[in-house]
């Protein structure tokens, strides 16, 4: 059975339109009570959120829907997404909710879910909540009705466990660091884990309206994070998304460190420390030099599909602990079930520290290969897989690249596109060789 309203990362769209809307949202938190209460008499679930003002809206629907199935609410306020998935097995809640549509703008939201070991729900597990909702609800009598209370510390918990990743013998004393939280969740948490570290921050994007989230700022608009590091002399900047799960990384110098980049100093920080890393798992567009590099030290990569969800399945299949993919969703299962930006930040300032290297140094001899992605429409009923053109004119670039580059070619999951990547050391090769296929596809 198809999932007809959970996506890849739980259910998100357009606030006011179906399915975020009171209504619906009442409806899908007293199935999920109901499917809770099949194995559990008396669950208890955590609800968390980001700063969008919509976020008050879904919260109250989803408190209500909870308590009309005998389910008892936690209200944990503003929280990361990793800051949910957290608590949920710290406080061995039944599940984890998190109100949030990520590096969205404000008039979208969304709702997913953590298991009671803070991690994603199967697609078994969803599909038993749509089959539940297409029944006819049933109300628990007034002594059945779940309670619902907030937890007034919630933030600073999880500070202390994010603190808690950072080694104890190591500060952040001396350092400047611009912390930019995309005036989402972490707009409170954020500058005080790396104050409480011994950092000086200085805080952008950290004054949230309900209406700026992701608005000019965070890890989708560095260049508010480019521009103060430069004004304020910063060592390192660091900027999050607005539910706090995605990563990007500045250094004094303005440059900025993508996912790749990211998950390689991560990687670097372990081999230092004499310890194994049997493996790293990327996605399809994971830059090559990061595999190459990787490769060089013995670590080999394995690429998943786009997709947090998808790496992490990677990562279980082969008992592996660190992944992610460039766009900054960064996993260190060592550490968390789930992607943290933040934690993910304090690995790489881990090994900064440790090495009295800056990023830049610490990633000599790691430069990114070019890429060039271009998007072709199709046509009605165009079947391009079986273009012996496009088969032909492939294997043509993938012999003139060799070991020096490579060729990805997917469909779009959402429009009629095909999209070609072309990888290669030289940018002028890359965008000649991904013509010459995109050329075949809309010939």
């Amino acid at each position: 059975m198809t999932r007809q309203y959970f996506g890849t990362d739980g259910i998100r769209g357009t606030v006011g339109q179906a399915p975020i809307t009171a209504d619906f949202t009442l409806k899908l938190a007293h199935a999920v009570g109901r499917v809770l209460k099949r194995v559990e008499a008396k669950p208890t679930v955590l609800i968390g959120k980001d700063t969008r003002i919509s976020g008050y809206m879904l919260e109250s629907a989803l408190e209500s829907g909870f308590n009309s199935a005998g389910v008892d609410v936690v209200l944990l306020g503003p929280l990361p997404t990793p800051g949910v998935a957290y608590l949920t097995r710290a406080l061995r809640a039944s599940l984890g909710v998190v109100i949030s549509a990520s590096h969205n703008p404000f008039e979208d939201n969304g709702i997913k879910f953590f298991s009671a070991q803070g991690t994603k729900l199967p697609d078994a597990w969803e599909r038993d909540v749509e089959a539940m909702l297409r029944q006819d609800p049933i109300w628990v009598d007034s002594a059945n009705l779940g309670k619902s209370r907030r937890l007034d510390d919630a933030a600073g918990r999880y500070i202390e466990f994010c603190k808690s990743t950072f080694a104890n013998n190591l500060t952040l004393k001396g350092l400047r660091i611009v912390v930019d939280a995309a005036n989402g969740a972490a707009y409170q948490i954020a500058p005080k884990v790396f104050h409480e570290l011994g950092a000086e921050v200085i805080a952008i994007g950290c004054s949230p309206d309900g209406l700026n989230i992701n608005k000019g700022f965070g890890a989708t608009h560095p260049e508010a994070l480019i521009e103060a590091v430069r004004t304020h002399r910063a060592d390192v900047g660091i900027a999050l998304d607005g539910d706090a799960d995605r990563l990007q990384m500045v250094d004094a110098n303005g440059r900025l460190f993508n996912g790749d980049e990211v998950l390689y100093l991560m990687v670097d920080d372990r081999l230092r420390r004499g310890e194994a890393v049997p493996g790293v798992v990327g996605t399809l567009m994971t830059n090559m030099a990061v595999e190459l590099a990787l490769q060089a030290r013995g670590v080999p990569l394995v690429r998943a599909k786009v997709g947090d969800r998808y790496v992490l399945e990677a990562l279980e299949k082969n008992n592996w602990l660190l992944g992610g993919e460039g766009s900054g969703h960064l996993l260190a299962l060592d550490q968390h079930t789930t992607g943290d930006g933040l934690i993910s930040a304090l690995q790489v300032l881990q090994t900064s520290v440790r090495s009295g290297k800056s990023l830049a140094e610490l990633l000599d001899g790691v430069t990114l290969f070019p890429q060039t992605l271009i998007n072709i429409r199709l046509k009605p009923g165009q079947d391009w897989q079986a273009s012996v053109m496009l088969e032909s004119e492939t294997r043509a670039v993938e012999a003139e690249l060799g070991q020096n580059g490579r060729v990805l070619i997917r469909a779009s999951g959402t429009e009629p596109l095909v999209r070609v990547m072309v990888e290669a050391r030289d940018a002028d090769q890359a965008r000649a060789c991904a013509q010459r296929i995109a050329n075949t596809i809309s010939a």
